[in-house]
């Protein structure tokens, strides 16, 4: 009898083991599939970025170091490969300030900060998720969104 429940159980894991191998690769299709090419622009019209950014926005912020604190954006951080400038890069200014790692880019025409390149990890960005073609105020109004600490960043810490 031990043989035999033996002989079927391995059967069991093997049938079980190719279904959990194709729901696998179902769920990462899907995870795939929850990103979309979105459009980013500055309040004139003369920045365009393309972005690649998941759908539910999963990890919001609003940073707290002195320039973030004053511009007051919402951010959501996607990879440096996940965003392209399709209009207007000649418009397009970088500030910089203290350790001169992160990059704030904005348009020389309306000042609106669109992007920065993050001090954090300088191989993604920080997108301003308000710049982004027909999102909603509703929906800007009721993101979930933590606060991050800036102004006790690690690279400032002597």
């Amino acid at each position: 009898g031990c043989i035999l429940s033996l002989k079927l159980n391995q059967k069991w894991i093997k049938r079980w083991t190719s279904k959990l191998h194709i729901v696998v690769l179902w769920i990462t299709f899907a995870i795939d599939r929850l990103s979309e090419m979105r459009k980013l622009t500055c309040h004139c019209g003369q920045i365009e970025i393309e972005i690649n950014i998941k759908k539910n926005f999963e990890d919001l912020y609003r940073c707290n170091c002195s320039m973030c604190i004053r511009k007051g954006a919402i951010t959501a951080i996607i990879d440096k490969k996940e965003l392209k400038v399709i209009k207007g890069m000649d418009k397009l200014k970088c500030y910089q300030f203290k350790t001169k790692v992160a990059k704030h880019y904005f348009c020389s025409i309306c000042g609106i900060q669109t992007h920065n390149l993050r001090r954090r990890d300088p191989n993604t960005y920080g997108i301003n998720i308000a710049c982004i073609k027909d999102i909603s105020s509703e929906e800007l109004f009721n993101f979930k969104v933590r606060i991050n600490d800036g102004k006790n960043h690690i690279m400032d810490r002597q």
